[in-house]
C-alpha cells in the first residue's frame, strides 16, 4: 500500500507579517494512521525539502498523542525534512493521495498546476483522494472528467466560515473555504465547530478541521 501525502510550501499569513504553513496535527495523525496500517508513505510539497510548520500548531494546547509521537520519531522528522518536489512526483504507483491542511494550501496548493494534475489523475483512475481542514482548497481549480469542477455535485466539508471567523482571519485569507466549495457546486456539509466531522463521497474524503484528521485518514484507508 503506497500513499502520497502532499503538504504546503507557503509560509506567509497574507500581509499580517505572521507565519503559516501546515498544521502539525493534520500531518501527524494521518501519517501514523497510514504508517500503523503498513503503508509506504511518500511526502511531497511544491518546493520540496522541509515544509513550513504553522507555529501555532506547535503551541502546547494544540498537541495530541500523534504530535507527541512525531516529536519523538527521528525517522518521521527526517522524512518531513526531505519532502520530494511536487513537480517530480507522478500519480503512478500510489493507492491514494492525502492533503494535510493549515492555512498554507489556500495560497499555493489551491493554484498549483502539478497538484491539480495529480488530483485529476487520481480521479480518472478512481483512486481515493483525501483532504482535511483547509486542504480542500486544493479542489479550487480541479475538474472532473465532465469538465465541471471536481467537487460539483459531491458532498464535501472543510474549515467553516465560523471557524475562520473565530481565528480572526476572515479578511486575511485569499478566500473562504466554505464559500469556495459551495461556489464550485459542492454539497457542503459541516458539523459543530472544532469537533470531528468527516464526509465520504465515492472516493473523496474530506474532514472539517484538525480534530477530523485521524478519522479522515481512517476513512481514506477504507477506500483502498
Amino acid at each position: 500500500m503506497k500513499i502520497l501525502m502532499i503538504l504546503t510550501s507557503h509560509d506567509k499569513l497574507g500581509d499580517t507579517g505572521k507565519k503559516t504553513g501546515f498544521w502539525l496535527e493534520e500531518f501527524a495523525a494521518p501519517y501514523y494512521v497510514f504508517k500503523d496500517a503498513g503503508a509506504q508513505i511518500t511526502l511531497a510539497s511544491p518546493k520540496g525539502g522541509k515544509p513550513p510548520l504553522d507555529p501555532k500548531s506547535n503551541d502546547e494546547d494544540a498537541q495530541t498523542e500523534a504530535t507527541k509521537r512525531y516529536k519523538d520519531d527521528d525517522a518521521a522528522q527526517k522524512a518531513l525534512a526531505n519532502t520530494a518536489v511536487l513537480s517530480t512526483v507522478s500519480a503512478d504507483g500510489f493507492d491514494a493521495v492525502f492533503y494535510p491542511g493549515g492555512h498554507g494550501p489556500l495560497w499555493d496548493l489551491a493554484e498549483d498546476k502539478h497538484s491539480i494534475a495529480l488530483i485529476e489523475a487520481f480521479n480518472v483512475s478512481d483512486r481515493p483522494i483525501g483532504a482535511v481542514c483547509h486542504a480542500p482548497a486544493v479542489f479550487k481549480r480541479t475538474k472532473g472528467q465532465d469538465g465541471k469542477p471536481y467537487v460539483s455535485g459531491k458532498t464535501v466539508t472543510g474549515f467553516t466560515n465560523s471557524e475562520e471567523e473565530a481565528q480572526g482571519l476572515t479578511d486575511v485569507v485569499p478566500f473562504l473555504l466554505e464559500d469556495m466549495l459551495k461556489s464550485k457546486g459542492g454539497d457542503y456539509q459541516k458539523g459543530d465547530d472544532w469537533a470531528s466531522f468527516v464526509v465520504t463521497d465515492g472516493k473523496l474524503v474530506t474532514g472539517q478541521n484538525p480534530a477530523s484528521s485521524e478519522e479522515a485518514a481512517r476513512k481514506l484507508l477504507e477506500l483502498i
